[in-house]
């Protein structure tokens, strides 16, 4: 047999029957019987998926009543709720309720074998009930419709009367607003919010566990019935009393979904999201350089709820622009207006530390105030896409991402400033020079930005990334020198003393004018490493002195951490008198330069675009 046709027989192989088809097979002709007493109305019947709700009388064929869900034959009033394919039902209704219309009344003549009779029937019985005998089952078909199983052991059904908006549910710790009425499973209103919606925090217990597990699945302006069984019903401010109810029927609309956001894990910095934006989260929220316009509005997180700043009142109606990523707004308030969509309104509830505590305080906020920001994002425009771009242009873009970046770099926002630095490397990735001299200006470009994302890593203490960030430049140049010095500034943070030493020196080797430089590194070195021994000795001093059975405790000596800090300081105000070459090396200027890279490094370039009036590509 060839693969094809081993392909043909596959596509020709049926589908594995269900449990239920399977007992369908057992049916005998003659077996179940039905009489249309009271006709439905309409052209659809039941089918999979389809929740019904029908009362259900059972007679013996004398007519005596054998059990009943009507409350005027001694049943409870309330009738059954079955979801095809999903809920247990005995055989003859299995095959007889797909065949009602809605309203419809008929009576099924069962034999023993199509109702609790039926070998290894899934559905319990008494053992009084006469499971053996022919029956009648009289039932009525109240109502059938597509639902949704929340529970997967049916104790939470949903029935949607009115489709929603959008796609997002509620979820904790989302803050939710719905008007909510419940009723018994005999239609019997228990409560009704009809004045004003519900309020509610998801994940709070303030809604019974069953009501909240429905309520998970729907969308804002969703309307549904929500069939919550006993099981499902727990305490709750909205249903305080729970004892004595089998089910109920809760039916919610959706009036609003208030996302909530935890943006730091730790219940600090909360973003409510107050009206909808447009577009589709996250695509269409913010990138990293969008210049944003927002209005907002700041208040001390007080009892009296201060404001202090509104840009309406305060900055003559004009919002604030500012582009992300560039450190000109607390880090709380950029992280919140990152997540937010054209047109959306939010209330940011942040700490000090991520407001004014880290950032030039407004005079009117006291130290470790506690902030909340009414922000509303008007719009946003996407960073220039640098395809298409001619090579002065790019660099002339690149030079102001790195002005901003070592305006950052001087803050002390060391984090900021080698996002700036990286995403230049980024977009160079794209840049493809068209001559050998544009290709030396890229080359020096794309090392000294290497060479800054090195100092970053330095100042925030990464020193091993520093040093990979460094021999991406030495990969191609060994002879590097400000690469040079950089890796062995960070191997002399680290303790890697001989790697840094033959750094220090290699500096000299290959360039004569970089050795007042490299002799004061290699001082430096020699004062730490031989205060890395003093220490070390100080430490352990007499610790092997004693005499047997005595305990010596490393460390002891009274003036060991005094002296120690009298070195740090001496180091500080060496390190403090460098020279401004060594500090060049060190870390990246924050002024801009008169004579940018394609001048410096391309002088007849440099003169041709100065011919055209073309003065501003500088970078580094």
């Amino acid at each position: 047999m060839s693969l094809d046709d081993d392909t043909d027989v596959s596509q020709k192989k049926k589908k594995a029957p269900s449990e239920d088809e399977k007992r369908r097979k057992k049916i005998v002709p003659g077996s179940l019987m039905k009489a249309v007493m009271r006709p439905g109305g309409g052209d659809s019947t039941p089918s999979e998926g389809d929740q019904v709700i029908y009362h259900c009388t059972v007679r013996t064929l004398d007519g005596v009543i054998v059990e009943s869900t009507r409350s005027e034959y001694g049943g409870k009033g309330i009738p059954r709720r079955l979801v095809l394919g999903n809920s247990k039902m005995i055989l003859g209704l299995l095959e007889g309720i797909p065949t009602m219309l809605k309203g419809e009344v008929s009576m099924f003549k069962m034999k023993s074998e199509m109702h609790y009779g039926e070998d290894d029937c899934p559905v319990a019985v008494p053992d009084s009930f006469p499971k053996d005998e022919e029956l009648h089952f009289e039932v009525e078909m109240i109502d059938f419709a597509k639902a949704k199983v929340v529970a997967d052991d049916l104790g939470v059904i949903k029935k949607v009367i009115n489709e929603g908006q959008g796609w997002e549910s509620p979820r904790e710790p989302y803050e939710v607003k719905a008007w909510i009425s419940a009723k018994t499973g005999n239609g019997k209103l228990i409560f009704s919010h009809t004045e004003e919606p519900y309020f509610f925090t998801f994940g709070k217990s303030e809604v019974p566990r069953g009501l909240e597990m429905g309520i998970g699945t729907m969308t804002r302006k969703e309307k549904a019935v929500i069939y919550v069984t006993s099981q499902y019903l727990t305490q709750s401010p909205l249903l305080p009393v729970i004892d004595g109810y089998e089910e109920i029927h809760f039916e919610v609309e959706i009036v609003h979904i208030i996302q909530v956001r935890d943006m730091l894990g730790d219940g600090r910095l909360i973003k409510r999201r107050l009206r909808d934006g447009k577009g589709e989260f996250p695509m269409d929220c913010p990138l990293h350089d969008s210049l944003l316009r927002v209005h907002y509005k700041g208040m001390l997180l007080n009892e009296e709820k201060r404001v202090f700043y509104d840009t309406r009142v305060d900055n003559d109606g004009q919002p604030l622009e500012f582009s992300s990523g560039e450190g000109r707004v607390p880090e709380g308030f950029e992280m919140c207006v990152r997540l937010m969509l054209p047109g959306e309104l939010a209330l940011v509830t942040c700490p000090p530390d991520y407001a004014y505590d880290k950032f030039p305080r407004p005079k009117n906020v006291p130290e470790g105030a506690h902030i909340q920001w009414e922000i509303e994002l008007l719009g946003f425009e996407m960073p220039k896409d640098w395809t298409g771009m001619t090579f002065e242009n790019i660099m002339d873009e690149a030079e102001k991402i790195r002005v901003t970046g070592n305006r950052l770099f001087k803050e002390g926002k060391f984090e900021l400033a080698k996002a700036k630095y990286e995403k230049v490397l980024r977009e160079f990735n794209h840049v493809h020079p068209q001559d050998d001299e544009e290709g030396k200006v890229f080359v020096n470009a794309r090392n000294l930005l290497h060479l800054n994302v090195a100092a970053c890593f330095l100042k925030m203490g990464e020193c091993r990334k520093s040093i990979e960030a460094c021999n991406k430049v030495l990969d191609a140049n060994p002879a590097h020198v400000k690469a040079l010095y950089r890796r062995g500034m960070a191997y002399m943070a680290v303790g890697d003393f001989e790697e840094a030493k033959s750094d220090f020196e290699m500096m000299i080797k290959v360039d004569k004018s970089s050795e007042p430089d490299a002799t004061a590194a290699l001082s430096k070195l020699k004062k730490t490493k031989q205060e890395l021994e003093r220490k070390a000795k100080k430490q352990f001093k007499g610790l092997f002195d004693k005499k047997p059975g005595e305990i010596a405790e490393a460390g002891t000596e009274n003036n060991v951490e005094d002296e120690a800090a009298g070195e740090n300081e001496k180091d500080d105000s060496k390190e403090g008198s460098d020279s401004d070459e060594t500090q060049a090396f060190l870390e990246p200027t924050a002024e801009a330069p008169r004579m940018g890279w394609l001048y410096r490094l391309w002088p007849t370039g440099g003169r041709v675009f100065s011919a055209l009036g073309l003065q501003r590509c500088t970078i580094l």
